[in-house]
């Protein structure tokens, strides 16, 4: 599966910068790129982050890359996936 890529920043309540990558199916963001924005507000109320902090200024689309299979599945079972890089704990 085709996979794109959207780097993301976020700023903590307590000040610290999380930083996460939302990944879903390619094609799912010529259709609906406010989808994108909607899987982060969900990851981020899930976090105890406001999610209204996020726009498109803070997720930018990096690229498109071919998933490994437990991001695959991960997709295919709730439509987008998430890889945490700095500060999301």
């Amino acid at each position: 599966m085709k996979i794109a890529v959207f780097d993301t920043y976020v700023r903590r309540p307590d000040g610290r910068r999380m930083h996460f990558d939302i990944l879903v199916r390619d094609q799912d963001t010529d259709k609906d790129p406010g989808l994108v924005l909607a899987h982060g507000r969900r990851y981020l109320a899930a976090k105890g982050v406001p999610p209204e902090q996020l726009t498109s200024q803070e997720c930018r689309f990096c690229h498109t890359e071919f998933a490994p299979p437990q991001v695959e599945a991960e997709i295919a079972e709730t439509g987008f996936a998430i890889i945490e890089l700095q500060n999301c704990d």
